[in-house]
């Protein structure tokens, strides 16, 4: 057993060789690229070269914390570095389809962060940007990279719970909007900033699906304005079928964040550690049960790293292995278009009260 446990540990792994190490640069100085981005550069080897934010004060605190030698002073100073050819883009939504124009045009390689644009189309125009302009163009889909989906996910793909006929995700937490100005206002809100991980997570296990439902609410007196509750069925034409129950205003102080994958021949199940303490978090927990391999009731896999900081530095290897291989990531721009499509499909359900097809 010990071997098949290693093959999954294998599979879940997030080193980056030396020589594909590039220089990198980081526009947007944020709380999750203090507590989440530039740590996991850090434990991966990589070097940060500069960083950028319109709040100068803010990256010259966030340099120093992390022993960042250069502040940019602009955006035309990111570009204009010529060492640095490769830029992840961590700002708000709105601001980032145009960074990410201009980098693809200097010739840059991006990262850029989910939702990659506010549309479907504007995504796609993106996408072809990158094509043409030849550079590769990688969306921050970081809960895929996580060791405890990546290990459910390796599982799933080795055989041990037969054919994929059921998943489910069930998530009751209660979230503070308050941190994030910019989604307090927002008229979208779960899905496109939060369920989009769960949703990415499921193509990457499942692909697209063929038909979807979505019904979402509000708690009264909520802060945010957009939804915090959805409820999300996802319909394969062979068979499977996927759950999602999300709810971010529970009172009630007993959080529960937890996913479970069902096959013809066993499951796994597991649970979202990072829900339960945000943004500390805890480790994901995984089990499986296999009657193909086959174990003796639930055997634990010992997940050791989280989502927040360990699972970012996942699709930066991506990207990076991209560029010297030439191989695509898995989280790269076009796959990511399945995601937004996906994403439009489930609003279109919900101001509509049916279901509805992905565009494809």
């Amino acid at each position: 057993m010990l071997d098949e446990l290693q093959t999954i540990a294998d599979a879940t792994r997030l080193e980056i060789p030396v020589a594909q190490r590039l220089p990198i640069a980081i526009i947007g100085a944020g709380a999750i690229v203090d507590v989440a981005h530039l740590p996991a550069y850090a434990r991966a080897g990589l070097q940060v070269a500069g960083i950028f934010d319109l709040d100068g004060a803010r990256a010259a605190e966030v340099a120093a914390r992390h022993g960042i030698p250069r502040v940019y002073a602009s955006l035309d100073e990111v570009l204009a570095d010529t060492a640095v050819s490769v830029v992840d883009v961590a700002v708000v939504p709105e601001a980032q389809p145009e960074i990410v124009r201009r980098l693809l045009q200097a010739g840059r390689h991006v990262l850029a962060q989910k939702p990659l644009a506010p549309t479907l189309t504007g995504a796609q125009e993106l996408a072809a940007q990158a094509a043409r302009c030849e550079r590769r163009l990688v969306v921050n889909q970081q809960m895929r990279y996580g060791e405890g989906m990546a290990a459910a996910r390796a599982m799933a793909r080795a055989g041990w719970i037969g054919e994929l006929t059921a998943v489910d995700f069930h998530v009751d937490i209660a979230t503070d909007w308050s941190q994030w100005g910019w989604i307090v206002n927002s008229p979208d809100l779960d899905l496109r900033f939060h369920s989009i991980h769960y949703l990415d997570s499921i193509r990457a296990l499942l692909g697209t699906p063929d038909r979807v439902f979505c019904a979402a609410g509000r708690r009264t007196g909520q802060l945010a304005a957009g939804e915090t509750r959805t409820m999300t069925t996802l319909l394969y034409d062979d068979g499977a079928r996927v759950a999602l129950h999300v709810n971010h205003e529970n009172l009630a102080g007993d959080p529960q964040a937890r996913f479970r994958i069902d096959g013809s021949r066993g499951a796994i199940r597991g649970t979202i550690g990072l829900l339960y303490d945000y943004p500390h978090g805890r480790p994901d927990t995984v089990e499986v049960f296999s009657q193909t391999l086959p174990t003796d009731g639930w055997l634990p896999y010992p997940v050791t790293t989280r989502w927040i900081p360990d699972a970012f530095a996942g699709p930066m290897a991506a990207l990076l292995r991209a560029i010297a291989t030439g191989e695509r990531a898995p989280t790269d721009a076009e796959d990511n278009l399945g995601t937004l499509a996906l994403l439009e499909a489930l609003y279109a359900s919900i101001a509509t009260g049916a279901a509805q097809s992905p565009a494809t």
